[in-house]
């Protein structure tokens, strides 16, 4: 009965709600009035699903080559709506990620799988902030495929200078960019910033396209399929980059908890995944024709100095970066969001505790300390392929397919079918098998 108490309480209620003016308490009902737009919640899931994985995924095709990883994209994507389809169907009582799994094995399921976000949001929040300083300052000089990478728009600009130092520049977004969007308090007040990160992604994809074929007569060594030499495990290491670029599953109860209608949850998923779909495929697509077998762990990395004054395309190539620097800026609230609710739910648990709605000082300061949290780690990290693979290969998949499974296996409801059953089994096995051979094929590779 003890484990029933807690797993209800604030594990039950959406992630930050707006609530009537008379609340006095955490367990006061959110009203519905000025309920989330179906265009702003095609944004915001669109959103929570396009993120710093982009950048990876012609790496991906270099891995795969175009025809498989073109095919996993579309695998994963399929596989991705069935799991949120399980979440939303099982979703009777509890309307959070974490009450579900508290409901279905208790307080260690609830445990476990907040475990698991604080790893891969927070993972994914540091990969973020690491894009942003590579972009616009650089990464100080390390070396990937044999040459240095980019020193960064500022200081190919501007020439070296304290300020404008990878370290600096990181800080300065995250006090001035950062902290303000994610001092906010309901994820409709993200809807517009939402959009304009969309934007910024097809404004990403289609200048791409543009370089590509402003650059087509370039001679690359793009394949179709993997490359003669590369082994089964190799090829593994892959699939946790692209099961990364659509785990969004948190954010489906916080997103879906503003709805005045639930059902619109259902419909505008599949339509961000497949706008996201598209995207993916003609960055890789492009990025990989584009580059070859030189295709940097991330793209952006390719598009520097030198490429720009090679081709003189050094605009196209400028604007590629800083509109996908300020997509991922704004992006990062998104994936605050479930991560502070779960970060305070492990350490202030209810009902001894109140909401973090009705708790100001404690929201900011569990808000600033992740911010700073993700800003150390930022600094320290140096490249983002092994992050990917690690969060991809474990807790990515863990949130993205097994757990969803598992509430279906579990049925406390008793509403699982047995397509249901048998489509869980299958997501796990495969979740299973890939995550073992991806980490295996790491290790060999660090060894």
């Amino acid at each position: 009965m003890k484990m029933k108490s807690v797993v209800d309480d604030e594990i039950s209620y959406p992630l930050l709600p707006k609530f009537a003016k008379n609340a006095k308490d955490y367990k006061t009902f959110p009203v519905d009035e000025d309920d989330s737009s179906h265009s702003g919640l095609v944004f915001n899931v669109t959103t929570s699903i396009i993120g710093g994985g982009i950048m990876s995924i012609p790496a991906t095709l270099q891995v795969l080559g175009i025809v498989p990883a073109l095919m996993l994209i579309v695998i994963v994507a399929i596989l991705s709506e069935i799991s949120v389809d399980f979440l939303l169907r099982f979703t009777v009582k509890k309307t959070t990620y974490a009450g579900l799994m508290g409901e279905s094995f208790g307080l260690a399921g609830s445990f476990f799988l907040q475990i698991c976000i604080l790893v891969t949001n927070l993972g994914c929040l540091i990969i973020y902030l690491i894009v942003i300083g590579d972009v616009l300052s650089g990464t100080g000089g390390k070396l990937e495929y044999g040459k240095n990478v980019h020193m960064g728009i500022l200081r190919e600009s501007f020439g070296i200078h304290w300020w404008n130092s990878r370290n600096f520049t990181m800080l300065f977004v995250t006090i001035f960019v950062m902290l303000p969007l994610v001092l906010l308090k309901r994820i409709e007040s993200l809807k517009y910033t939402s959009a304009v990160s969309v934007f910024l992604a097809v404004v990403f994809v289609s200048i791409t396209m543009a370089i590509f074929s402003f650059w087509e007569g370039k001679n690359t060594t793009a394949r179709l399929l993997p490359a003669e030499d590369s082994s089964f495990s190799k090829l593994f290491t892959a699939v946790p980059i692209i099961v990364t670029a659509f785990t969004f599953q948190p954010n489906v109860h916080p997103i879906r908890a503003e709805l005045s209608k639930p059902s619109d949850m259902t419909s505008a998923i599949r339509i961000s995944l497949v706008i996201c779909v598209a995207i993916y495929s003609i960055v890789g697509i492009s990025g990989y024709q584009l580059f070859g077998d030189s295709t940097m762990s991330d793209i952006l990395s390719n598009f520097d100095e030198n490429f720009s004054s090679t081709t003189n395309t050094w605009i196209l190539t400028d604007i590629i970066r800083l509109s996908y620097a300020i997509h991922i800026m704004l992006v990062f609230p998104i994936l605050n969001f479930s991560l502070r609710v779960n970060v305070d739910e492990l350490f202030f648990p209810r009902p001894k505790w109140p909401a973090l709605s009705a708790h100001p000082a404690r929201f900011v300061s569990i808000t600033c300390f992740l911010l700073l949290i993700v800003y150390v780690a930022a600094v320290v990290i140096p490249n983002i392929w092994y992050f990917f693979q690690f969060i991809g290969s474990t807790t990515s998949l863990c949130l993205a397919f097994i757990f969803p499974s598992a509430i279906v296996l579990r049925d406390y409801h008793g509403v699982a079918t047995r397509r249901d059953k048998v489509l869980a089994v299958l997501m796990i096995t495969l979740a299973v098998v890939a995550s073992s051979i991806a980490i295996s094929s790491n290790v060999i590779t660090l060894i």
